[in-house]
């Protein structure tokens, strides 16, 4: 779960009626705002995402926090939720987000970002 810093919120995407089949185009895009920042997150992960007290928290399946590389926070995704046909094959393996648009990561009811030490 990854709480965001407060003044985010939800940007969610409208699925777009076609004509034509689309095939393994991936859902709809989840993003989170912050400032004139557009944040886009692994929608076909999110199993849960909120406004809540005026800052955003999403929580995923099928990822795990790996630490903080080259400065930004890492995550990255160790099995997908959807079926593959319904996934789009341009997904991203791999999630960072700058360190100043969260204020914490859960990972199993634990704590996991920032450390306690901080």
């Amino acid at each position: 779960m990854i709480a965001f810093a407060a003044g985010s919120s939800l940007d969610r995407e409208q699925d777009r009626p076609s004509h034509f089949p689309m095939h393994r185009n991936g859902p709809p895009g989840t993003f989170v705002r912050l400032g004139q920042v557009r944040i886009s997150l692994p929608t076909d992960q999110i199993v849960h995402a909120e406004e809540r007290d005026g800052a955003v928290v999403v929580a995923f399946g099928g990822m795990t926090f790996r630490g903080v590389a080259d400065g930004r926070i890492t995550c990255v995704r160790v099995r997908d939720l959807w079926p593959e046909d319904r996934l789009s094959p341009a997904r991203s393996w791999t999630m960072t987000l700058d360190p100043e648009w969260v204020t914490a990561i859960h990972e199993n009811g634990h704590q996991v970002w920032p450390h306690a030490s901080r």
